[in-house]
């Protein structure tokens, strides 16, 4: 007979959690260097907004972003400077500009187009580094744990009066991460949420195929 009482050492029951919503528009990440060569010898970038992953910034910079077939003004730069320069395209600005970007996890920039960035200074070409970036979620280990979830895996995220779900939402863990779901614009739209917005996220079961809305 079955014990009543649940094994100290157990893994907890994965539950859903309800995420807010970030619209991640057309911003850049910028390296030190091209910062500089952009904007001015050992420039340093200044906060405008500040996001709510720790450390993460919206500055008061903006450059121009010029592609094929044309150019995008006021561009925000998000901060602090990384290791390695990245763009991150709307769906609607990719086809604007004239650029097949891929759609890609955050930093992985490799065989990827490049672009032309402008800036008061001068003008950067980089030859690689934009992308579409792949809907994710962040998370720190204890959401993840709760979730029953790691690093990598997909989560499903419902929301909406009808609902709707949004499928293969990638897991971000990190100590750094706070909670918060990052999709697009025409997602957003697909599934009528607003910046903000909570939607609930559960683990994609096992013998569910993997398709993405």
């Amino acid at each position: 007979m079955a014990s009543p009482h649940p094994h100290p050492h157990a893994h907890p029951r994965p539950r859903a959690l309800r995420a807010p919503v970030s619209i991640s528009g057309t911003h850049v990440h910028l390296t030190a260097a091209a910062i500089e060569a952009l904007f001015s010898d050992h420039y340093r970038l200044h906060e405008y907004s500040r996001l709510l992953q720790p450390a993460v910034y919206e500055a008061y910079e903006t450059v121009t972003l010029i592609g094929p077939r044309g150019h995008l003004d006021h561009v925000r730069v998000i901060g602090p400077p990384r290791s390695e320069n990245q763009v991150e395209l709307s769906s609607t600005d990719a086809l604007a500009l004239g650029i097949a970007a891929p759609v890609r996890r955050s930093g992985e920039v490799g065989d990827t187009p490049g672009i032309l960035i402008k800036g008061p200074r001068s003008t950067l070409r980089l030859e690689h580094g934009v992308i579409r970036a792949l809907r994710h979620v962040h998370m720190s280990p204890a959401d993840s744990l709760r979730a029953g979830v790691r690093d990598g895996d997909r989560l499903e995220a419902t929301a909406g009066r009808a609902p709707a779900t949004l499928r293969d939402v990638l897991v971000r863990v990190s100590p750094d991460y706070r909670l918060e779901l990052h999709i697009d614009a025409h997602e957003a739209n697909a599934l009528g949420l607003h910046a903000g917005d909570r939607v609930e996220l559960r683990k994609v079961s096992a013998a569910a195929p993997r398709s993405a809305r």
